[in-house]
């Protein structure tokens, strides 16, 4: 669907933007010629998603067809590769479901090393992992032969050779560092993981980590280590410490000593030559509450300029004020020069989950286009909530996703019993704003907790200054519930476990262990683990769940007895532990869980589309095209186009191509990055939710694809695609 104007043609419009967009491109195309590899996580520091390669284009890009697939060999039950995969001297660099590194030929694809954490240098294995999610890795070089792979598995940041696959043991602790060191000693016994590669810059890697989103929670901060010895360098510091810029906005002066999360889990982008990190941030813990840690809540919901040389922050601007709908920041920013007017403007360009794009000048952070802050509601029924007055809302660019659920823009494709249905709960929630308070009654999240824009990130062409975004437009529904966190009286152990399970795992898990959008279904659980494997599971965490250390083993074994089902355990007393709740322990709120606003069907309750792609020029802040992106079988069957949600990002490419899977459809997609016309799409083994990466060997382009399924209740795979033109006979 295209986004037009009243007093101008469809056809029209497309043949502005191709003369535009043409134009633009020939003049502009000598600019770039430093983006043909993908050695970067997203294609270059800059986080663009360009790759200035024509081999591939608009004329021949239907022709595409398989070069080569390659098998990890390890998918399980609901496993994922999110991973954009990097290419350096014809290697391929990536990571198996279950977190092994591997190096591939780049040209045919087989299997050069694997590099398995699990395993000891004896080849032995080390015990239970906790798996992460992990999006990619770092590749660091001295230049000659020093090269080097960074990635994350669980806790730990290993440094593996590039060469052989082989531990470098003069990194860190024989060849890795544990991610909870350098936090404080408050963290060491937390959820701490990385799900996104750091940045190298000079001789440092920048990493940041994801935490657990409810209390406790460990801190945030970015740091940087020496490449070569694994020694940190540099701290900043994302909840402030005293003394230290933006700690004045947090009410309670001792935050800093029990606050968590506030994170940089999306990754980096950086200006080198300036010698400037972006950092993302995500929210502050507890996402949906935010009574115990009033006050703007500087550096969450932020981006920051640091200094890459020592973390001093040159410039921020905090996205969201004192967040309670989980709006962190989703994706690094990408970095552009724009044209506006004859002036050019370094410029970086940082999308949301609310849809809104954020644009500064990269080296001072004014705003490109104004951005007002405007009032909201703040009338919230949470004891102890004091919400922001006011948001900073963009007036440029144009929103990409859309911002309001109403009853003009429900679902009518299912039949009347179910849109009256949908009508009758939208009634009950809170969902006259974008910013409606959470509320014990339902407050409707719309974009919903992924976006709008998610972690795959937008594409931005250098050379015309369009940048290309996918979104989820999905609703979600945020309720709230008191939280008794003490029993008042002697438990059994059942009790206890419904109690615990209400405050640690409700969230994710839903009412009745029936499991919530991308948390699986507890309800079955007994079938797989018993009360051992149970307790080890909620100690180490796996994948999108924390570790939850900080449970007594008394309480491991009541949530046992509860989400096991064990009666003869459920009836025995529970014994109360003995240290004491305070007040950083006991927020006393929680939600019902990630729960998406869906019809008796299974489909979203909005009217779709439920996914799109959108083309935005930079320079005027204007929507150039936006189409519908992915489709459900039965309604593509039906004739009706509907998009589906989509994780993974965009590439875009010299040859005129952007090319996307990401899709529930199992597809990936190439279209016409200058109209928005869909020129050619392939079937996938399973679902492509990560972002591709492009690349040449040999003087052959290809287009590689990780297809990992796994999310939206899609079947697990365990192979990376890539594409290529036929050899010419």
């Amino acid at each position: 669907m295209l986004v037009l104007g009243s007093s101008i043609t469809a056809s029209c419009l497309r043949l502005l933007v191709i003369g535009f967009c043409c134009y633009h491109f020939i003049a502009c195309t000598s600019h770039s010629s430093n983006y043909t590899t993908w050695q970067v996580y997203g294609g270059n520091k800059e986080n663009n998603h360009y790759v200035a390669l024509a081999q591939i284009d608009t004329s021949n890009v239907a022709s595409l067809q398989p070069a080569w697939i390659y098998h990890c060999g390890d998918a399980g039950a609901s496993t994922q590769i999110q991973v954009n995969p990097i290419i350096v001297d014809s290697i391929l660099y990536g990571v198996s479901p279950q977190l092994k590194l591997f190096a591939l030929n780049a040209a045919n694809g087989r299997q050069k090393w694997v590099f398995n954490p699990l395993l000891d240098t004896l080849g032995k294995v080390k015990g239970y992992f906790s798996m992460n999610v992990c999006r990619g890795v770092t590749y660091y070089s001295d230049g000659n032969n020093d090269k080097r792979i960074f990635y994350s598995a669980s806790s730990q940041l290993y440094c593996v050779n590039a060469t052989n696959g082989q531990l470098i043991t003069s990194f860190g602790t024989n060849g890795s560092i544990d991610l909870h060191n350098d936090l404080g000693p408050r963290s060491q016994n937390l959820y701490v993981a990385s799900t996104t590669p750091g940045i190298i810059y000079k001789n440092l890697i920048i990493i940041g980590t994801r935490v657990a989103e409810e209390m406790p929670a460990a801190s945030g901060d970015v740091r940087a280590y020496d490449v070569h010895t694994g020694q940190l360098q540099w701290v900043f510091h994302t909840i402030p410490h005293p003394g230290e810029p933006g700690f004045n906005t947090w009410h309670d002066s001792t935050a800093y000593l029990h606050v968590g999360g506030a994170n940089a889990w999306a990754g980096f982008s950086m200006d080198e030559k300036r010698g400037i990190v972006y950092v993302p941030t995500g929210s502050a813990v507890y996402d949906f509450f935010g009574g115990l840690r009033l006050g703007n809540n500087l550096f969450a919901n932020s981006l920051i300029a640091l200094n890459a040389n020592n973390g001093k922050v040159i410039w921020h601007y905090q996205t969201i004020h004192h967040d309670v709908w989980d709006r962190d920041l989703p994706t690094a920013p990408a970095l552009l020069t724009l044209n506006i007017n004859g002036k050019k403007i370094d410029a970086v360009a940082q999308t949301t989950k609310t849809g809104f794009v954020f644009l500064f000048n990269r080296l001072n952070g004014a705003p490109v286009f104004p951005i007002q802050e405007q009032p909201v509601p703040v009338n919230t029924e949470l004891k102890g909530e004091v919400l922001s007055p006011t948001q900073p809302i963009p007036t440029l660019p144009i929103t990409f996703a859309g911002q309001q659920l109403t009853s003009n823009n429900l679902n009518n494709l299912v039949p009347d019993s179910s849109y009256n249905d949908i009508a009758t709960r939208l009634s009950r929630y809170a969902h006259h704003h974008l910013f409606s308070p959470p509320s014990t009654q339902g407050t409707i999240i719309f974009p919903g907790f992924d976006g709008g824009a998610e972690w795959g990130g937008p594409a931005v062409d250098p050379t015309t200054g369009i940048l290309y975004v996918n979104a989820n437009e999905v609703p979600w529904v945020l309720t709230m519930l008191p939280v008794n966190h003490a029993a008042t009286t002697a438990e059994n152990m059942l009790q206890a476990g419904i109690r615990l399970y209400k405050t640690h795992c409700m969230s994710c898990h839903g009412t009745n262990l029936q499991g919530s959008s991308n948390y699986p279904s507890l309800q079955q659980a007994n079938q797989k683990y018993n009360e051992v494997s149970f307790e080890k599971l909620v100690t180490s965490g796996r994948r999108m769940m924390p570790a939850f250390t900080q449970l007594t083993a008394e309480e491991k074994k009541a949530l046992a007895s509860y989400m096991l089902n064990l009666k003869l355990l459920q009836a025995n007393k529970f014994i109360k532990p003995k240290q004491q709740l305070t007040k950083w322990d006991s927020i006393p709120y929680t939600s019902t869980g990630y729960n998406k606003f869906l019809t008796k069907e299974g489909y979203p309750a909005v009217a779709p589309p439920w996914g799109t792609l959108t083309a935005i020029q930079l320079n005027s802040g204007k929507i150039l095209w936006k189409d519908t992106l992915g489709d459900y079988p039965e309604w593509k069957a039906k004739g009706i186009h509907t998009g589906t949600e989509n994780y993974g990002g965009p590439v875009v490419t010299e040859g005129g191509l952007l090319f996307i899977a990401a899709t529930s459809d199992a597809k990936i997609r190439a279209f016409n990055k200058r109209t928005g016309v869909l020129l050619w799409e392939a079937d996938l083994p399973a679902c492509g939710f990560a972002t591709p990466a492009v690349y040449v060997v040999n003087s052959k382009q290809y287009v590689v694809i990780a297809c990992g399924g796994g999310k939206l209740n899609k079947t697990s795979g365990d192979s990376y695609v890539a594409f290529a033109l036929p050899d010419k006979k």
